[in-house]
């Protein structure tokens, strides 16, 4: 079935029906009469109950959120065999306790970000971001149709996991920070909560980096534990209540040009699933990632408009200088990361060979038709 169409029939409420007739002709997906069943689910009784737990915390904006959203989906297009119950960070495990809890089986589920575990394996950073690596757009279409998906389950299959793709934050901020940044020199000795790979880059130009919780980044900043933060954009940082910890709020964001979170399932019990369940879910996990994708790219355009004109903060470009310095230390760095780890090198020159792919088509295409847009409406008449 067409992935389109096939995303189209969620939205008109034909999820389970869709599911259970791919590759079948009208009167083989038409249940028999009395049954208010598909055949798929006619031989299929059992309800299943799982617990899905997050690195967010409880209904946290665009994140948990859409948590919830993708379980509810699945529970509605499964007619409840399959309910899921979602779990903030701290209430059944930690937020770094989620790779674990879902390789363990404690949790049958996990929604969270892979670039959290690359103590776990150098690779998993590719899934998320990388720093001035692929955007959102460009993730989606590497991890759907440059071979992706088949290097992450080759990945996480040999911790007993199967990831999905399951929202994107899209490009990030390159974060708050207590002053203002006029130089590379001003970022040597910042405490800065990095995640994933830019906290080596920033430990490389200078900086000290943190690994934290999002939840622990507001009282960190207010009493001076940090110096500056990545969290993850306007909208998210607004909840956090950031900008009054901190004046100046800097971009690009370098280290995230498009950050993909991750649906982890224990693969044991996904192999039990039945393939309409397999197929719900994963149709589930594609609307979520494209419906949280949208939601940020709304939500932070609102959201940093409210920043700048009602609160007073302060938003600069990072200088020329810090960020070609980025950019150089970055190269190293993901060289480094891969060195010595055949499996982390041929996801790495996957990754690359398709970013160096599409960058010609993007350059004449979306890059080139915002550029021109942005140069019309400068020229505009107010």
């Amino acid at each position: 079935m067409d992935r389109r169409k096939f995303v189209s029939a969620l939205g008109l409420g034909l999820g389970a029906a869709a599911l259970a007739g791919c590759g079948q002709n009208e009167s083989e997906n038409k249940p028999a009469a009395g049954s208010d069943s598909t055949p798929a689910q006619a031989a299929d009784k059992e309800i299943r109950e799982w617990k899905l737990v997050t690195a967010w915390p409880k209904n946290y904006p665009g994140l948990g959120t859409g948590a919830n959203r993708f379980a509810e989906r699945v529970t509605a297009m499964s007619g409840g065999r399959l309910t899921i119950k979602v779990h903030g960070a701290g209430e059944l495990v930690p937020a770094m306790g989620v790779f674990d809890a879902v390789r363990d089986g404690s949790a049958e589920m996990g929604h969270s970000a892979s670039y959290y575990w690359k103590g776990k394996h150098p690779a998993t950073p590719f899934f998320t971001a990388v720093p001035f690596g692929l955007t959102a757009q460009e993730l989606n279409s590497w991890v759907n149709f440059g071979g992706g998906q088949e290097l992450w389950d080759e990945l996480y299959g040999e911790f007993g996991i199967k990831p999905l793709p399951c929202g994107n934050s899209g490009t990030q901020m390159a974060g708050w920070f207590r002053k203002e940044i006029n130089s590379l020199e001003d970022i040597k000795g910042l405490k800065i909560r990095a995640p994933g790979l830019a906290g080596e880059v920033m430990q490389r130009i200078g900086a000290t980096p943190v690994q934290m919780p999002g939840g622990e980044v507001f009282t960190s900043m207010q009493t001076g534990a940090l110096d500056a933060a990545d969290w993850v954009g306007p909208y998210n940082d607004l909840t956090f209540g950031l900008h009054k910890v901190a004046k100046y709020y800097y971009y690009p964001g370098w280290q995230e040009p498009g950050a993909m979170l991750e649906l982890m399932i224990n693969k044991e019990k996904w192999d039990a699933l039945p393939e309409d369940l397999q197929a719900i879910v994963k149709s589930a996990a594609e609307a979520e990632n494209q419906h949280i994708y949208d939601e940020f790219t709304a939500r932070n355009a609102e959201a940093l408009k409210q920043l700048v004109d009602e609160h007073g903060v302060q938003l600069r470009r990072l200088p020329d200088e810090v960020l070609e310095a980025l950019y150089k230390t970055s190269q190293e760095a993901v060289q480094d990361l891969v060195a010595g780890n055949e499996q982390a090198r041929r996801i790495y020159e996957s990754y690359r060979d398709f970013r160096d792919s599409v960058m010609p088509y993007i350059s004449v295409a979306e890059q080139s038709a915002l550029n021109v847009r942005s140069m019309v409406m400068d020229q505009k008449a107010p």
